[in-house]
C-alpha cells in the first residue's frame, strides 16, 4: 500500500519565515526528523520516508531553509547555524513533541549536530550520515585541521579536499551564477550512482579555486544528457528538480558562509559539546569529500559521543539515495538495539515476553 503523504507548513521567527514539510506515519508514532543537506529537499528522503511510516514511526522531512517550499531569501543571516536551529525548534514545537530522533545528512548533518549541542533535551537520539557529529558546525577549526596532510600537503593544498568551502567565501556570486546556468544539470552530475570503490583518495574539490570554478572550471554544468542514471529515481528526482529550480542554489549554498559565527555559536554549548544519548553514524565508504575512513574526520566525534555506533555502507556521498536499503537497516538495528522504548508498539503499550525452559 502506498505510503500517504501530507503536507504541513509551520510558521515562525514571528511570522517572517516559514518551514514547509512532508510528514507520513502515524500521529502518534515514535518521531523521526530527516534533515537533508546540500543540495536536498524534502522529497530526496522518500525511501526513509517510506519505510519508516511504514513501520508505525511518525516521520517528518522539511524543506530545509533555503530549499524549495520553505522560506529562501537572499539574505545570508538566514542561514547561520543558530537561525537554521531555531527553525528546527519550530519544526519540532509544530510536530507537539519534546523530543525526536534526529537524522542529517551533509549540511543536515551540521544542522542536527547543533540542534544536539544547542539543545539536547530534544534529541532523543542523533543519526548523522556522512558528517560526523562536533565538526562542521563547530566552523573551519572543526574540520579543517582533521585533513589527511599526506593526501594534501599543506602547502599545496591548504584547504585540501574543503577547498570549495573557501571559494564559496571568496567568489559566492560568481559560483552561485554557474551552478543556476543548468541547475538540473548540476544536480544530476552531482548525485551520480557510485561506480565503485575510487581509485584514488583525492577530490576534485581540493583545486576548485586554482581551476576557477567547479569540475575544472567549465563555463557550465553538463546538460543532462550528458550524465547517466541519478542516485534517485525519476519520481522523486524530477520534483527535486523543480524544488531546485524554484529557489536556485543561492540560498542553500549562503549556509557555507558562516564558518567564524557557527564556530562561535557552538563553543558556548549547555552540554560543553558532550553527547550522551545514542549516536549512530554511517560512514559513506566512497565519498572522497566528507572521508572518515582514511582520514581523521570522525575522531572529535568518537571523543565526544559516550553512546557510538558505527556502520559503513559502500557508497559515495548521496549514501541514502544511493543504498536506501542497508541505509534504512542500519538505522533499524541501531532504533531496535539502543531505543528500544521508540519502537513502534512498545511506544504506547510495551512487549510483555516469556520464555519456557523445557
Amino acid at each position: 500500500m502506498a505510503t500517504t503523504i501530507t503536507d504541513h507548513t509551520v510558521v515562525y521567527a514571528g511570522g517572517e519565515k516559514k518551514i514547509y514539510y512532508l510528514a507520513a506515519g502515524p500521529v502518534k508514532g515514535p518521531l523521526i526528523l530527516f534533515i537533508h543537506g546540500w543540495p536536498g529537499t524534502a522529497i530526496t528522503w522518500k525511501a526513509q520516508i517510506d519505510a519508516f511510516a511504514g513501520m508505525g514511526f511518525r516521520v517528518v522531512a522539511p524543506d530545509m531553509p533555503g530549499y524549495g517550499k520553505s522560506t529562501a531569501r537572499r539574505e545570508a543571516d538566514d542561514y547561520t547555524q543558530e537561525a537554521l536551529v531555531e527553525g528546527m525548534m519550530a519544526l519540532l514545537a509544530d510536530n507537539n513533541r519534546p523530543a525526536a530522533i534526529w537524522v542529517g545528512h551533509d549540511w543536515g548533518a551540521g544542522v542536527t549536530s547543533s540542534v544536539a549541542t544547542q539543545h539536547p533535551e530534544a534529541v532523543t537520539a542523533l543519526i548523522n550520515l556522512a558528517v560526523p557529529f562536533h565538526t562542521i558546525e563547530l566552523g573551519w577549526d572543526g574540520f579543517l585541521p582533521l585533513v589527511d596532510r599526506e593526501l594534501y600537503p599543506a602547502d599545496k593544498y591548504e584547504y585540501a579536499q574543503w577547498d570549495y568551502m573557501k571559494n564559496y567565501e571568496e567568489n559566492f556570486e560568481k559560483t552561485i551564477e554557474w551552478f543556476d546556468r543548468d541547475v538540473a544539470g548540476f544536480c544530476k552530475a552531482a548525485m551520480q550512482k557510485s561506480p565503485g570503490p575510487p581509485s584514488s583518495r583525492f577530490a576534485f574539490t581540493a583545486t576548485v579555486r586554482k581551476d576557477g570554478g567547479w569540475m575544472g572550471g567549465i563555463p557550465k554544468p553538463p546538460g543532462v544528457e550528458v550524465t547517466g542514471p541519478p542516485v534517485l529515481p525519476p519520481e522523486v528526482f524530477d520534483p527535486f528538480i523543480a524544488d531546485m529550480e524554484k529557489t536556485g542554489f543561492w540560498a542553500g549554498s549562503a549556509y557555507y558562509l558562516h564558518h567564524k559565527r557557527n564556530g562561535e555559536y557552538n563553543a558556548n554549548a549547555p552540554s560543553g559539546g558532550k553527547l550522551a544519548q545514542p549516536v549512530l553514524f554511517i560512514h559513506a565508504a566512497w565519498d572522497l569529500i566528507c572521508d572518515t575512513r582514511a582520514s581523521r574526520f570522525a575522531e572529535p566525534m568518537r571523543r565526544a559521543c559516550s553512546n557510538l555506533t558505527e556502520a559503513t555502507v559502500e557508497a559515495g556521498h548521496f549514501v541514502h539515495c544511493e543504498k536506501p536499503q542497508e541505509v534504512n537497516a542500519a538505522l533499524t538495528r541501531f532504533i531496535i538495539e539502543e531505543l528500544p522504548d521508540q519502537w513502534p508498539g512498545f511506544w504506547e503499550s510495551g512487549y510483555t515476553k516469556k520464555k519456557t525452559v523445557a
